[in-house]
């Protein structure tokens, strides 16, 4: 009932607020091109979905080693959990959770894409968040709502896409960013892009670490990307690059049982190679791709409670790998089809080892499975102002069977750069290796997590540009929700959860002039069944200013209503946190920069008995060469 009612409504609303005819369109156009939601570049206009995107110059201008933070900032509804100064880790303690929406990355409902190929853990099913850099990012596309026709399984609330770098003039460049703040941390990474010709490469390295603002939470980190390019022709071009992470975390604990020896260590990995065609009514794209991880985890004990030392380590292999192939045409004029395949091939591998004799004691899995895909999406202008979607996907996954995901929306080009956008979409997750098959709740006869979204949204441009605003509204109804309950006495995993959230969105972004600029965005939302790390409100506001030599950027965000515990003791969160950066060109190749974060020196915490660093500080040096 609530669905019929609001879509018609906002709809009606908003487009007679714009009735007005074709012909008072303005000749200027939004040129904003993406290629997440088509896997091809198409101008945003014309497509029904709501895409961020977020640039080069604002990931790298607070000098962040992860995107994670400044996608907080940046993106309506999105949300990410944290547990100090660097570093979120894996297992018990664990921060990096991505929500979006109400839906939770954590468990593998929110995909991470690297050039749009899917990037979570083979077991677990989720993303591992220290891997998803700043270096390598030449931008970051967040489709909020679900992608599951075109990216299948786990896409069900939304992706992120990093877009990797790219030379795209003939030369050299280099970039060293080096840092040193509070609680002994250093960030270091450099970066070198060339072209020549038809031949183009990126490589990247970083080194970080941090003591941490409690004892026993250090964390250091090795990082390492490269990207080897060549133009056979303008028509097709090829590529091959690699990520490589790993990092060293150690949980302390919560401070009201505080942890010995929660040591994890990480080994993670990402590859690909494509080639490309591009012509004028044509475009596509053939890539094989393998990510794949190895995990060393020591659980730790907590001497307040009697516990002692660990007897064996956790340890894990896992990996994804498969093929991508699409390829998109248009067949006459305002028409685009896309049509594609999908293959990926999931193993994981877990064990015990003694930690004396290096045995193996247990084995939880030892277990792969395949899904194979395929999907057709149809974009047609039905006038000058108006554009149908319309998409399919047919699914298969070994274990958990065939699943088809429809979508469809209209956008509507409105007079004075205003849009109205309409998305009807169906998301789906089929249950991980874990839920499967490790621990005493796994269950084999697990089915695919299913959500409808519905969705509206306005957009505006005024000022020829300068001034950029919009609203959306959206809501979500899920079923199969994957829950441990106790049957018979004994933990069983489930389908029997629900979701039926909604939500309202808004953004605002305007350059006043050539040195001032300000940006914010703001979200509500409302969950029948809440889950941890979704806050109900969420506000950002910045301000970018710079001349001559100067560059200061600041932003206050506002959390509400966070969720850190749910069920019989809920517990909720709202804090305040006032970041700030200032940058000193002190030559054409060296500028010197002090930033600073949580300048309010504010007592909260995200991860429930994690309370995070009050004011922290770093100074540093960027050069470009």
């Amino acid at each position: 009932m609530k669905k019929t009612i609001l879509m018609p409504l906002m709809l009606g609303i908003c487009l007679g607020v714009y009735a007005q005819t074709p012909d008072e369109e303005p000749s200027r156009t939004i040129d904003e091109v993406v290629v997440t939601g088509t896997r091809n570049e198409t101008d945003i206009r014309h497509l029904p979905m709501t895409i961020t995107t977020v640039n080069h110059k604002k990931l790298t201008e607070s000098h962040r080693t992860s995107i994670l933070p400044t996608l907080t900032e940046q993106v309506p509804s999105l949300f990410v959990t944290s547990r100090g100064v660097m570093g979120y880790g894996v297992s018990g303690g664990a921060a990096g959770g991505i929500n979006l929406r109400g839906i939770s990355g954590g468990s593998g409902q929110l995909m991470v894409l690297i050039d749009g190929h899917p990037q979570y853990m083979g077991i677990f099913g989720h993303p591992i968040a220290d891997v998803y850099q700043t270096l390598m990012s030449e931008k970051v596309e967040v489709l909020r709502g679900p992608a599951s026709v075109l990216y299948g399984s786990n896409a069900m609330g939304g992706v992120i896409n990093i877009v990797t770098r790219k030379m795209q003039e003939d030369g050299v460049k280099t970039d060293v960013n080096v840092g040193y703040g509070s609680y002994n941390t250093l960030q270091t990474e450099a970066t070198n892009r060339v072209k020549a010709g038809k031949f183009n490469s990126v490589l990247s390295g970083s080194y970080n670490r941090t003591d941490g603002h409690r004892p026993n939470m250090e964390f250091e980190q090795f990082g390492g990307y490269g990207k080897l390019g060549y133009d056979f022709t303008d028509n097709w071009k090829a590529f091959a690059d690699i990520n490589l992470t790993h990092f060293s975390a150690t949980n302390p604990g919560t401070v009201q049982a505080p942890m010995l020896e929660g040591d994890q260590w990480v080994t993670r990995g990402a590859a690909q190679a494509a080639l490309e065609n591009h012509y004028d009514r044509t475009s596509g794209s053939l890539s094989f791709f393998i990510n794949w991880g190895h995990h060393k985890i020591n659980d730790g004990y907590t001497p307040s409670t009697g516990g002692t030392p660990q007897s064996a380590y956790y340890l894990s292999d896992d990996a994804m790998m498969g093929f991508s192939w699409y390829q998109s045409v248009q067949l006459f004029e305002g028409n685009r089809l896309t049509g594609g395949i999908d293959f990926q091939h999931i193993q994981g591998h877990a064990w015990n080892e003694s930690r004396a004799t290096r045995d193996v004691t247990n084995t939880y899995a030892d277990k792969s499975e395949n899904d194979i895909a395929g999907y057709v999406d149809f974009r047609q202008d039905l006038t000058s102002w108006l554009t149908l979607d319309a998409g399919i996907r047919l699914d298969h996954h070994s274990q958990a069977g065939t699943e088809w995901v429809p979508q469809g929306g209209l956008s509507f080009r409105l007079p004075q750069d205003a849009q109205v956008k309409a998305m009807i979409s169906k998301g789906f997750r089929n249950p991980s290796i874990r839920e499967m098959y490790m621990f005493p709740p796994q269950n084999a006869e697990l089915e695919p997590e299913r959500l409808m979204n519905y969705e509206l949204s306005f957009t505006k441009r005024d000022l020829d540009g300068a001034l950029t605003y919009g609203l959306n509204v959206y809501y979500i109804k899920g079923d199969n929700m994957i829950q441990t309950m106790r049957i018979d006495g004994k933990p069983r995993n489930v389908n029997t959860g629900e979701i039926e959230n909604w939500g309202l969105e808004a953004h605002m972004n305007y350059q006043i002039d050539e040195h001032w600029g300000v940006n914010a965005n703001t979200s509500f939302l409302h969950m029948e069944n809440p889950v941890v790390a979704a806050p109900e409100k969420k506000l950002f506001a910045g301000v970018n200013y710079s001349r001559d030599r100067w560059a200061f950027n600041t932003g206050v965000q506002w959390i509400g209503d966070l969720y850190t515990a749910v069920g019989d003791d809920t517990q909720k969160e709202s804090f305040v946190i006032w970041n700030a950066d200032v940058n000193y060109r002190l030559s054409n190749f060296a500028t010197l920069y002090v930033k600073g974060e949580n300048l309010l020196a504010q007592k909260y915490e995200i991860n429930a008995g994690f309370p995070m660093p009050k004011a922290t500080f770093m100074g540093g040096v960027h050069l470009s060469f």
